[in-house]
């Protein structure tokens, strides 16, 4: 199963440089896109164990014109931009069959597994963020 996070890693990665995005850009645009009005510790807290610096990647997105950030009570919370909107949109059916091609050599009873880690390792970030 790790081959095949090595190799939709490396072919996210390549897939992703036609946008002008980095791993870690794209990861930040789908969990705010899915998370709309996260809080940017709340990124920050999900992507602890990830390389790179929350910080930087939201700067760079910013500039872009990803991604923004309003100030709410005492959090910053971060939003797409439409242009981040439609960047996902654009994006996400070609990740998701990158991610059907790099699963498709595993074996039905590997993909239940894979599957149920996905949603163990999702269950606990999900309740880490509380």
């Amino acid at each position: 199963m790790v081959r095949v996070f090595q190799g939709t890693e490396y072919e996210l990665s390549c897939d992703l440089r036609r946008w002008g995005l980095s791993p870690a850009q794209f990861d930040v645009l789908a969990i705010v896109g899915a998370n709309e009005g996260l809080a940017q510790q709340d990124l920050a807290r999900w992507r602890m164990n990830t390389k790179g610096n929350v910080t930087r990647v939201l700067d760079r997105m910013r500039h872009k014109g990803l991604v923004s950030r309003r100030a709410e009570g005492k959090h910053k919370r971060l939003f797409l931009t439409e242009e981040g909107k439609k960047l996902l949109e654009e994006i996400a059916p070609h990740y998701l069959e990158l991610i059907e091609e790099c699963m498709s050599p595993l074996s039905l009873e590997e993909q239940i597994q894979l599957l149920d880690l996905l949603k163990k390792l999702d269950m606990e970030r999900n309740n880490g963020r509380r």
